[in-house]
């Protein structure tokens, strides 16, 4: 064979390689984008040691392939700004095959359309906003974010029936944050309580960052409603069940997942007590599978199990389960994840088994807790 012939011999064997065999890239990396300072970065610290805790799990079983696998870090301070200036620069790393993030739907929205643009799958282990199933489709057709977490159409569907028949309440005051988050709780949450006879005596909204909300408790504490619904996240929450509890709003207070941070307890102290509250998972009705994590959890981080660093634990499994399939190529690892895409190859997780539809959300069902005598727990009653 000539030195010509056998040239064009491994020119084309190499060329078989590239096509038929996984991409693999030097290093796995895994992009986290989350608020990682800032009022919201105990949500951040959730997710990141959901995923710090699958990871050292697949390196200390030897990686992927015999590959290690590395986490980058994107601070967006769940703001929508933020987010679309860290998009760029995720994208960018070509060691980068998946993000998990973000964390709040407002940055998420921000951040999806160069996702979608560059082709970056993506998934969500907390943004319920409806919307996002909305633009996460490219020209052809393809979705590139994915989410386990149920959205807020669902949950505050659900928040309405729980008041009404589990907890028995009549006539709610409704306290929203006036981003896309709290909006659309809090719409789902109005449409439902009209259809089943549950009243709304008064909404009431606010922006993220205010501190004093008297002046809309004040307004809503004239209807005398035996109910609040507090629809946006922790640190504003606890501020309003502290000032509710100031005026002698003496009622029930509810929200959904944004409220269950151990810093509602915290800044809100004993105003905090008797807040129910929809989550995704809760670690009294985990799988069988589950409970040997959560003990390993609450051991190495001192603190129970809470839903976010569960789901940001899965989605980083989805990842790796998808690099071990189809290697590093971006577009095959949103094929692997869309192609879990029902109950018989779901996704097995802590979280139980998840599967996507055909705009990249879950089937998942809710939860309730609540705080009692300063400490979350399971609500007495569940419904499902």
């Amino acid at each position: 064979m000539s030195a010509k012939s056998w040239m064009k011999t491994v020119t084309a064997a190499c060329l078989l390689v590239l096509v038929c065999s996984p991409a693999w890239a030097q290093k796995i990396k895994i992009a986290v984008a989350a608020p990682l300072t800032g009022p919201a970065a105990s949500y951040g610290e959730n997710i990141k040691s959901g995923v710090e805790t699958k990871v050292e799990e697949i390196n200390a079983a030897g990686g992927i392939n015999g590959t290690m696998v590395e986490v980058a870090y994107f601070d967006e301070l769940c703001e929508p700004r933020e987010a679309a200036v860290v998009a760029p620069r995720i994208v960018g790393d070509r060691d980068i095959v998946g993000v998990v993030g973000h964390v709040c739907s407002s940055a998420h929205l921000a951040a999806l359309p160069t996702y979608v643009r560059m082709g970056m799958p993506v998934i969500s282990p907390t943004a319920t906003n409806v919307t996002i199933s909305q633009q996460n489709k490219d020209n052809q057709g393809r979705v590139w974010s994915f989410r386990n977490v149920y959205l807020d159409d669902y949950q505050g569907k659900f928040l309405a029936n729980y008041v009404k028949d589990v907890l028995g309440l009549e006539k709610i005051a409704v306290f929203y944050e006036n981003n896309d988050y709290g909006i659309g709780l809090k719409n789902a949450f109005v449409t439902e309580a009209k259809n089943i006879g549950l009243t709304v005596v008064g909404e009431e909204g606010y922006v993220k960052g205010a501190t004093d909300f008297t002046p809309q408790l004040t307004s809503l504490r004239r209807h005398t409603p035996d109910g609040l619904f507090i629809s946006g996240y922790y640190n504003e929450g606890a501020l309003i069940a502290a000032q509710a509890a100031n005026l002698g709003m003496d009622v029930i207070k509810f929200g959904a997942d944004g409220l269950d941070n151990v810093d509602y307890i915290n800044l809100g102290g004993a105003a905090a007590n008797n807040t129910y509250m929809t989550v995704p998972f809760l670690a009294d009705a985990a799988p069988e599978q589950a409970q040997d994590f959560i003990k390993k959890f609450e051991e190495k981080y001192q603190r129970d199990l809470d839903w976010m660093s569960a789901n940001a634990y899965d989605a980083a499994g989805k990842f790796a389960a998808a690099v071990a399939a189809v290697g590093t190529d971006r577009t095959a690892i949103r094929d692997f994840l869309a192609g879990i895409n029902s109950e018989e190859n779901a996704y097995i997780g802590i979280t139980g088994a998840t599967y996507f539809n055909e705009i990249g959300d879950p089937e998942k069902s809710a939860f309730v807790k609540m705080v009692k005598d300063g400490q979350f727990v399971a609500a007495p009653k569940q419904m499902q």
